[in-house]
């Protein structure tokens, strides 16, 4: 299934079963017991979701407000330097450990919402990326069981504020600006996608392609992730974790390409789609 989180026309936060170009809502009853898609997670309720949905009529998913699928996760845990290809372009060899940093969810916007260059810098860097969606809590997870806890897969683009990244040794400051990073279009559950490693990911700026990669060239893949994670903190149903970008970032480029108003950036995964969001 591909679920979507969304705000309808008469402002009702909601969520539902993307297909094609519409939507089918899961109705007040569903929210009523399961409010938001994290809650429905959480409760192992997913495959309930399309019987919730049978007696929706479509919406026109021009018609809703798209957010990102899990707008309001306990956690934002992003992996820093997890391409092989974007590690040899910083000049670094493979970190013994993952590097991690934290995004807050205000940070993340949906598919086809503004991204926004704030005033404070115009060294506004693309980063597409995989999103994994924890769908049980674990902690201490062995390696071999961490594909058990994944609820499903989105695209991800860490918009980042380079200048503001690089100010200290935390990269906190520049993945943290309001709405400056987005996920979506929408959750594929991880039924759907058996084979993430298998996937391809492309970002495109105003139609141009700046990074391409198989998700195979990961240096430490979504099992080895998960189960690091999970001996610092417990993970929990709705948390996403944002595994990294490969090269081809605006930073490294000579001369560097950084994201202005009135440009539109793009993520696919193929087994996933296409998130996309102007630049304001």
């Amino acid at each position: 299934m591909r679920i979507c989180s969304y705000i309808l026309a008469d402002g009702t936060h909601s969520y539902g079963i993307a297909q094609d170009d519409t939507v089918l809502d899961v109705g007040a009853d569903w929210r009523a017991t399961y409010p938001n898609l994290r809650a429905a997670i959480a409760a192992e309720a997913l495959e309930g979701v399309a019987e919730a949905t049978q007696s929706s009529a479509p919406v026109a998913m021009s018609d809703v407000t798209l957010l990102s699928p899990v707008p309001n996760p306990d956690k934002i845990i992003c992996i820093g330097l997890n391409y092989m290809t974007h590690i040899k372009e910083t000049g670094r060899d493979k970190p013994a450990k993952p590097s991690i940093f934290t995004r807050y969810p205000s940070s993340v916007v949906g598919h086809e919402q503004p991204l926004i260059r704030p005033e404070a810098s115009d060294w506004f860097d693309f980063e597409g990326e995989l999103a994994v969606i924890l769908g049980k809590p674990g902690r201490n997870i062995a390696p071999q069981d961490a594909m058990s806890h994944v609820g499903g897969y989105s695209c991800f683009n860490d918009g980042s504020i380079r200048d503001y990244q690089r100010h200290t040794s935390q990269f906190w400051a520049g993945k943290n600006f309001d709405d400056s990073g987005s996920m979506g279009p929408w959750l594929v559950t991880a039924d759907e996608l058996t084979a993430p490693d298998a996937q391809t990911m492309e970002t495109r700026l105003n139609g141009e392609v700046v990074q391409s990669t198989p998700i195979a060239d990961l240096a430490f893949n979504i099992s080895e992730l998960i189960a690091y994670l999970s001996i610092v903190t417990k993970l929990l149903p709705g948390d996403v974790i944002a595994t990294g970008t490969p090269s081809g970032v605006g930073f490294f480029r000579d001369p560097k390409l950084f994201m202005k108003p009135g440009d539109r950036v793009e993520v696919e995964i193929s087994g996933i789609g296409t998130l996309a969001n102007p630049i304001i």
